[in-house]
C-alpha cells in the first residue's frame, strides 16, 4: 500500500511527469493523502461516479501512467478525462454516497476506510478537478 499519494493539477502528461522525483508539493494545486492503493481507487471511483465498470476500465490501461514504474518506487499517473470530469460536475449528495459505497467497498477486501475521510477524499478531488477544469488542464496522481 502507498504511503504518500498526492493529487495534482497540470497542463500536459511532460508537466505533470516532472512531479516524478519529488510530488508537486506546495508549488501547484494539489491534494496530499496516504494509505490507501490510489490505482485502484481511481478506477472504483469511476466506476461508482460515472458507471464505468471495474473489468473494462483496467482493460482500457486506466490508470494511464506518464512517469515511473508501477514496481519500481515513485509513479505519476492521468486520471481519465471522464473520472476528471465527474466530480467536478457531481453535487454533494452523490459525492457522499460514492464515498460511503468505496469506504464499504475497501471494508469487504479488508482495508479501513472510515467514510467521513472517504468524503473528505472525494470533495478534496472534486474540489481539484473543478480547479483543473476551469483552467483546461488534467488531474494526475503522483504516488510514492
Amino acid at each position: 500500500m502507498s504511503t504518500i499519494i498526492e493529487f495534482f493539477t497540470a497542463p500536459d502528461d511532460t508537466a505533470a511527469a516532472l512531479a516524478l522525483p519529488t510530488g508537486q508539493g506546495r508549488a501547484a494545486e494539489s491534494l496530499s493523502l496516504g494509505n490507501f492503493d490510489p490505482e485502484e481507487a481511481v478506477i472504483e471511483w469511476e466506476c461508482l461516479l460515472a458507471d464505468g465498470h471495474f473489468d473494462a476500465l483496467v482493460d482500457a490501461g486506466e490508470p494511464r501512467f506518464v512517469a515511473g514504474q508501477e514496481d519500481d518506487g515513485c509513479v505519476v499517473f492521468a486520471l481519465s478525462p471522464r473520472l476528471s470530469a465527474t466530480p467536478a460536475e457531481a453535487e454533494q449528495p452523490e459525492l457522499e454516497r460514492a464515498a460511503m459505497a468505496w469506504s464499504h467497498r475497501r471494508k469487504e477486501d479488508g482495508e479501513i476506510i472510515d467514510g467521513e475521510v472517504a468524503k473528505s477524499i472525494l470533495s478534496g478531488l472534486a474540489a481539484l478537478a473543478g480547479t483543473a477544469r476551469s483552467r483546461g488542464e488534467g488531474v494526475y496522481c503522483w504516488v510514492a
